[in-house]
C-alpha cells in the first residue's frame, strides 16, 4: 500500500544550556520534526511524541534508509493510512555525544541534556507547531532511549504523560556488569582511559573490541561524573589493575537504575496515561530479565502499565515500534 507521506522539517537548534559542556560536544543540534499527512493543509492540532535513540544513535537515525525496514516516517505514514494509529507529532532530538550518547540525564560530566530536552526542545516545538501541549506529550525510545523514556516518565510527569520503553537500560547489576572484564582489558591496553580515548577517537573505523569500553565510559560520564577527572570526566566503577568493584562507585550508578527508582516516583508513574515496556526475550544485555523485574514491582505498588516479550533479541527491532506508537497517539489523543 502506498500511504499519504507526511513532512519532515529539521530545526537548527542553538543551546544556552549545552554551551558549557566540559568536553565540548556541539552545542548548535538538529532537531528532525515529522508531521502527519494533511498537517500543512489543516488547522487541527496534534499530540507530540518525542522519539530518543539508543546509544551511540542521534534523532536522524530513526530516518535511516535500509532494505525492508521503513524509516520511523514511514513507519508511521503506514501506521496512519492502515488506521493503525491516530496522526502525531513526532520529534527526535539529537542527544549524541562524543562518547555515545547521553543518558537523556543531566551530568556534570557531559552536560544537561535532561534540561535541554525538557527547557528547550519541548517548548521550541510547542511554538512552532500546532500540538495539543500540556497533557499530550509521549516519550519513547530503544535500550538506551528506552533508559531516557522511563526516566523522563519517573521525573517528568507533567511534560510527557505517556511512555514507552523498548528494551531499555535497567536492571544494571545483569545489563552492565558483563562489559567491565573486556573494557578493563581493553582500557589497560592503552595505558588509562585518557590513552583508550586517544586511541579510539583517532580511528577512522570503530572496532568492535573497544566497544565494550565506550559503553562503560559513557555510562560513567552519566551515572558518576566527576568534572576533576579529564578527559572522561568520570570515574570508573572499577579497579583498572585488579577489576574489582569500587562500591563507592558503583552505588552511584544503582541511584540511577529505574528499578532503584519506581518507589520514589510511584505518583509520577501512576499518573501516566500509558507506561509501556517491552523486550526481547532473547535479549544480549539481559534486559528482558530486567522488564520481569520492573513489571513485577510496578504490579506490587498497583501503577497501571503493560509489559509484553517477544521472540528476538536487542538488535534490529525497529518493527516493534508499529506497536508503541499507535498506543501512545491513542493515549495521547485523549
Amino acid at each position: 500500500m502506498r500511504a499519504a507521506r507526511g513532512a519532515l522539517q529539521v530545526e537548527t537548534v542553538t543551546s544556552k544550556i549545552l554551551e558549557s559542556n566540559l568536553p565540548g560536544d556541539p552545542h548548535v543540534r538538529e532537531l528532525h520534526v515529522y508531521t502527519p499527512p494533511g498537517y500543512e493543509q489543516g488547522s487541527e492540532r496534534y499530540p507530540v511524541i518525542w522519539c530518543l535513540a539508543g546509544f551511540t544513535g542521534r534523532g536522524r537515525s530513526f530516518l535511516n534508509d535500509a532494505a525492508w525496514v521503513p524509516s520511523l516516517n514511514e513507519r508511521m505514514d503506514l501506521l496512519i493510512a492502515t488506521g493503525r494509529s491516530r496522526p502525531a507529532i513526532l520529534a527526535l532530538p539529537d542527544c549524541f555525544t562524543h562518547l555515545g550518547g547521553s543518558q537523556y540525564i543531566n551530568s556534570d560530566g557531559l552536560g544537561r541534556y535532561e534540561d535541554h530536552l525538557v527547557e528547550e526542545l519541548v517548548p521550541l516545538v510547542d511554538e512552532r507547531y500546532r500540538t495539543l501541549g500540556v497533557g499530550h506529550r509521549g516519550v519513547m525510545g530503544k535500550s538506551s532511549g528506552g533508559y531516557g523514556a522511563i526516566i523522563q516518565g519517573m521525573r517528568q510527569p507533567d511534560v510527557f504523560s505517556a511512555v514507552a520503553c523498548h528494551s531499555g537500560d535497567m536492571g544494571f547489576e545483569l545489563c552492565y556488569k558483563r562489559d567491565f572484564g573486556p573494557a578493563m582489558r581493553r582500557i589497560r591496553k592503552f595505558g588509562g582511559v585518557a590513552g583508550w580515548l586517544k586511541q579510539f577517537q583517532a580511528q577512522p573505523r570503530k572496532r568492535s573490541e573497544d566497544f565494550p569500553a565506550l559503553d562503560t565510559i559513557a555510562m560513567a560520564a552519566a551515572y558518576s561524573p566527576n568534572p576533576k577527572n579529564p578527559p572522561s570526566f568520570c570515574d570508573l566503577p572499577f579497579d583498572l589493575e585488579t577489576g574489582e568493584l569500587l562500591p563507592h562507585v558503583w552505588s552511584r550508578w544503582l541511584e540511577h537504575d529505574p528499578l532503584m527508582l519506581v518507589d520514589r516516583f510511584t505518583k509520577a508513574l501512576s499518573s501516566l496515561k500509558l507506561l509501556f515496556l517491552d523486550c526481547g526475550t532473547d535479549d544480549e544485555f539481559y534486559l528482558d530479565a530486567g522488564a520481569r523485574h520492573m513489571a513485577k514491582k510496578l504490579t506490587a505498588l498497583g501503577i497501571r502499565h503493560e509489559h509484553e516479550e517477544f521472540d528476538d533479541g536487542h538488535m534490529n527491532i525497529p518493527y516493534r515500534y508499529d506497536v508503541s506508537l499507535p498506543k501512545l497517539a491513542a493515549a495521547l489523543a485523549a
